[in-house]
Protein backbone atom coordinates (compact mmCIF):
# COMPACT_ATOMS: atom_id res chain seq x y z
CA UNK A 1 0.00 0.00 0.00
CA UNK A 2 2.81 2.44 0.89
CA UNK A 3 4.49 2.12 -2.52
CA UNK A 4 1.18 2.81 -4.30
CA UNK A 5 0.60 5.92 -2.18
CA UNK A 6 4.15 7.13 -2.84
CA UNK A 7 3.70 6.55 -6.57
CA UNK A 8 0.44 8.49 -6.57
CA UNK A 9 1.97 11.35 -4.60
CA UNK A 10 5.04 11.45 -6.86
CA UNK A 11 2.82 11.66 -9.94
CA UNK A 12 0.78 14.42 -8.30
CA UNK A 13 3.99 16.33 -7.56
CA UNK A 14 5.11 16.00 -11.17
CA UNK A 15 1.72 17.23 -12.41
CA UNK A 16 1.78 20.21 -10.03
CA UNK A 17 5.37 21.13 -10.94
CA UNK A 18 4.53 20.71 -14.63
CA UNK A 19 1.72 23.23 -14.22
CA UNK A 20 4.07 25.61 -12.40
CA UNK A 21 6.48 25.17 -15.30
CA UNK A 22 3.89 26.71 -17.62
CA UNK A 23 3.66 29.87 -15.53
CA UNK A 24 4.26 33.23 -17.18
CA UNK A 25 6.72 34.04 -14.36
CA UNK A 26 10.29 32.92 -15.05
CA UNK A 27 10.96 32.47 -11.33
CA UNK A 28 8.08 30.03 -11.11
CA UNK A 29 9.38 28.15 -14.15
CA UNK A 30 12.90 27.99 -12.68
CA UNK A 31 11.48 26.67 -9.39
CA UNK A 32 9.48 24.09 -11.35
CA UNK A 33 12.59 22.97 -13.24
CA UNK A 34 14.58 22.68 -10.04
CA UNK A 35 11.81 20.66 -8.38
CA UNK A 36 11.03 18.49 -11.39
CA UNK A 37 14.68 17.49 -11.66
CA UNK A 38 14.09 15.37 -8.55
CA UNK A 39 11.65 13.30 -10.60
CA UNK A 40 13.71 13.03 -13.81
CA UNK A 41 13.55 9.25 -13.75
CA UNK A 42 9.76 9.42 -14.16
CA UNK A 43 8.51 9.34 -17.73
CA UNK A 44 5.92 12.02 -16.94
CA UNK A 45 8.65 14.50 -15.99
CA UNK A 46 10.79 14.20 -19.11
CA UNK A 47 8.84 16.42 -21.53
CA UNK A 48 8.23 19.24 -19.02
CA UNK A 49 11.92 19.16 -18.09
CA UNK A 50 12.99 19.35 -21.73
CA UNK A 51 10.71 22.34 -22.23
CA UNK A 52 12.20 24.07 -19.19
CA UNK A 53 15.81 23.40 -20.21
CA UNK A 54 14.92 24.97 -23.56
CA UNK A 55 12.74 27.74 -22.04
CA UNK A 56 11.75 30.14 -24.80
CA UNK A 57 11.57 33.25 -22.68
CA UNK A 58 14.39 33.21 -20.13
CA UNK A 59 17.72 31.38 -20.12
CA UNK A 60 17.74 31.70 -16.32
CA UNK A 61 15.20 28.86 -16.40
CA UNK A 62 17.51 26.93 -18.72
CA UNK A 63 20.45 27.40 -16.38
CA UNK A 64 18.62 26.43 -13.17
CA UNK A 65 16.90 23.39 -14.66
CA UNK A 66 20.02 22.08 -16.41
CA UNK A 67 22.15 22.43 -13.28
CA UNK A 68 19.53 20.66 -11.13
CA UNK A 69 19.43 17.79 -13.61
CA UNK A 70 23.22 17.57 -13.78
CA UNK A 71 23.61 17.62 -10.01
CA UNK A 72 21.64 14.36 -9.88
CA UNK A 73 24.78 12.82 -11.38
CA UNK A 74 22.80 9.99 -12.92
CA UNK A 75 21.71 8.67 -16.28
CA UNK A 76 18.22 10.21 -16.10
CA UNK A 77 19.51 13.74 -15.57
CA UNK A 78 22.29 13.47 -18.13
CA UNK A 79 19.93 11.96 -20.72
CA UNK A 80 17.53 14.92 -20.49
CA UNK A 81 20.35 17.47 -20.67
CA UNK A 82 21.91 15.64 -23.63
CA UNK A 83 18.55 15.56 -25.44
CA UNK A 84 18.12 19.29 -24.91
CA UNK A 85 21.70 20.10 -25.87
CA UNK A 86 21.30 18.34 -29.22
CA UNK A 87 18.62 20.82 -30.32
CA UNK A 88 19.53 23.87 -28.24
CA UNK A 89 20.07 27.27 -29.78
CA UNK A 90 23.61 28.64 -29.38
CA UNK A 91 22.41 30.85 -26.51
CA UNK A 92 20.71 27.98 -24.69
CA UNK A 93 23.74 25.79 -25.38
CA UNK A 94 26.02 28.35 -23.72
CA UNK A 95 23.89 28.32 -20.58
CA UNK A 96 23.73 24.54 -20.53
CA UNK A 97 27.53 24.39 -20.81
CA UNK A 98 27.77 26.90 -17.95
CA UNK A 99 25.60 24.57 -15.85
CA UNK A 100 27.88 21.65 -16.79
CA UNK A 101 30.96 23.54 -15.60
CA UNK A 102 29.29 24.60 -12.37
CA UNK A 103 27.98 21.12 -11.60
CA UNK A 104 31.22 19.25 -12.30
CA UNK A 105 34.11 21.66 -11.66
CA UNK A 106 34.89 20.55 -8.11
CA UNK A 107 35.35 16.77 -7.96
CA UNK A 108 37.20 15.02 -10.77
CA UNK A 109 35.61 11.72 -9.74
CA UNK A 110 32.11 13.17 -10.31
CA UNK A 111 33.15 14.55 -13.69
CA UNK A 112 34.72 11.23 -14.66
CA UNK A 113 31.58 9.32 -13.65
CA UNK A 114 29.50 11.69 -15.76
CA UNK A 115 31.85 11.18 -18.69
CA UNK A 116 31.40 7.40 -18.42
CA UNK A 117 27.61 7.80 -18.42
CA UNK A 118 27.83 10.14 -21.42
CA UNK A 119 29.97 7.61 -23.26
CA UNK A 120 27.19 5.06 -22.73
CA UNK A 121 24.60 7.58 -23.94
CA UNK A 122 26.56 8.17 -27.16
CA UNK A 123 25.45 4.66 -28.14
CA UNK A 124 21.77 5.39 -27.43
CA UNK A 125 19.50 4.43 -30.34
CA UNK A 126 17.88 7.88 -30.15
CA UNK A 127 20.17 9.93 -32.39
CA UNK A 128 19.26 13.14 -30.54
CA UNK A 129 20.42 11.64 -27.23
CA UNK A 130 23.61 10.27 -28.82
CA UNK A 131 24.44 13.62 -30.44
CA UNK A 132 23.80 15.59 -27.26
CA UNK A 133 25.79 13.07 -25.20
CA UNK A 134 28.81 13.56 -27.47
CA UNK A 135 28.59 17.32 -27.02
CA UNK A 136 28.06 16.95 -23.27
CA UNK A 137 31.06 14.62 -23.01
CA UNK A 138 33.18 17.13 -24.91
CA UNK A 139 32.13 19.84 -22.47
CA UNK A 140 33.01 17.61 -19.51
CA UNK A 141 36.41 16.80 -21.03
CA UNK A 142 37.29 20.49 -21.00
CA UNK A 143 36.68 20.90 -17.26
CA UNK A 144 39.75 21.16 -15.04
CA UNK A 145 38.45 20.09 -11.65
CA UNK A 146 39.64 21.53 -8.35
CA UNK A 147 39.87 18.25 -6.44
CA UNK A 148 41.38 15.03 -7.79
CA UNK A 149 41.47 11.60 -6.15
CA UNK A 150 44.81 10.60 -4.73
Amino acid sequence: MGKLVNSTLRRAAVVALGELGRSSDSGDRADAGHGLASFAEMEEAVDPLLELVLDREDTFVTRVTAEALLRRQDRAGLLIVASALAVASPNHGDWIHTAVRDAFAIYASDRDDAMRLCEELTRDPDERVALGARELNESLTGIHCVLHPE
